[in-house]
């Protein structure tokens, strides 16, 4: 079972990082994240109320366009 221990509001950043279990999408849109095994991807067309499950470090400021995310801490 999935369950994060804290969130925190997410503010995208090229360069940023952070250590995330997983995002929870609050405006649908694009979520380009970077994983922990230093993966680039974009999801596209997030809806809202979507968590996506994946070990984030970062959140792009490019390529996102989806807007109040939060992202899960383990």
């Amino acid at each position: 079972m999935f369950l994060p221990q804290g969130a925190a509001a997410v503010t995208a950043s090229d360069t940023a990082f952070v250590d995330y279990v997983g995002l929870y999408v609050g405006g649908a849109g694009d979520v380009a994240v970077v994983t922990a095994k230093n993966d680039t991807v974009t999801f596209k067309a997030v809806p809202v109320g979507v968590v996506i499950r994946l070990h984030i470090v970062k959140v792009l400021a490019t390529g996102t366009t989806a807007t109040n995310i939060v992202g899960l801490k383990a």
